[in-house]
């Protein structure tokens, strides 16, 4: 089975539903508590094994290249103060991987980064994240999935049960005993939803879904949705695995309450801020 030590990242969102704070800031380096989304995705990535990153970019992401670019006036004013143990932390950013950025090209949609970036990933199975999207487990999300793949050779999406009334927010998917995909759909009806299980942004692909994505029409809101590629796939008599996640839990931060939610539960699990943290919420209530 090939190594997978490749992952696309899509960053190329507006972050609409957080604006103003977006307005001049991608959406992915918004802070969870000290360290920016993306971060927090990158470090799962690497902690699976992962080498080489591309961000699928558009002209407004610069923020997020240089925060994984070296900082040498910053470098060398804690070099001067003497802040050690915070300067180690900061070269350690631009030294988790091999840091590629392609801007995105084409019909707006999810399925559109892995075109963008498909010449970087031929014949060989790849990592596709959402830059948004985080799973707080004890350990990497990204580690299950690939020695699961290793494993098994299945193409797989992370998923996570939802409240029914929010099914029409994610794709959801219908699986058998085995965990094999039978059925999925992106944001049905509550009606024609097949399940409560919501798929997020972790999946591993290969080359068969490009393929496929390639030839996949425009969906819903005439966007190109990378879940109706995976549709065509199954269709077709391919095999695709929901991968559900042990020992943690899927975090999106697209909206403000959902943001607020993944500091608060990153706040508490850190041991240096959890006790004030749990006090000064507790006096909030």
């Amino acid at each position: 089975m090939p190594k997978i030590k490749k992952a696309i990242i899509a960053v190329a969102g507006s972050g609409t539903r957080l604006l103003p704070a977006t307005k001049a800031m991608p959406k992915e380096m918004l802070p969870i508590v000290d360290k920016p989304i993306i971060q927090l995705v990158v470090e799962e990535l690497v902690a699976g094994g992962i080498e080489d990153i591309i961000f699928v970019t558009r002209w407004d992401k610069k923020p997020l290249e240089d925060h994984f670019d070296y900082s040498w006036a910053l470098i060398n004013e804690l070099k001067k103060a003497n802040k050690l143990e915070i300067l180690e932390k900061i070269i350690k950013i631009a030294d988790l991987a091999n840091f590629i950025y392609v801007r995105q090209k084409g019909p707006y949609g999810n399925g559109t980064p892995v075109l963008s970036a498909a010449n970087l990933v031929k014949d060989e199975p790849f990592v596709y994240v959402w830059g948004d999207d985080l799973v707080k487990s004890q350990k990497s999300f990204t580690k299950q999935m690939i020695e699961d793949y290793e494993r098994t050779g299945h193409l797989q999406i992370g998923v996570q049960k939802v409240p029914k009334s929010q099914v029409g927010r994610y794709g959801i998917v219908a699986i058998n005993k085995d965990n094999r995909i039978i059925d999925i759909i992106e944001k049905p009806s509550v009606a024609e939803a097949p399940s409560c299980l919501a798929d997020f942004g972790r999946m591993i692909l290969d080359e068969r879904i490009i393929a496929i994505l390639r030839r996949t029409s425009l969906g819903k809101g005439n966007e190109l949705w990378i879940v109706d590629a995976i549709r065509n796939f199954i269709r077709q008599g391919g095999e695709f695995y929901a991968k559900i996640i042990k020992d943690g839990e899927w975090l999106t931060t697209g909206d403000p309450v959902n943001y607020l939610l993944a500091i608060l539960k990153y706040g508490l699990a850190r041991k240096d801020i959890k006790k004030e943290l749990r006090k000064q919420m507790r006096q909030l209530l």
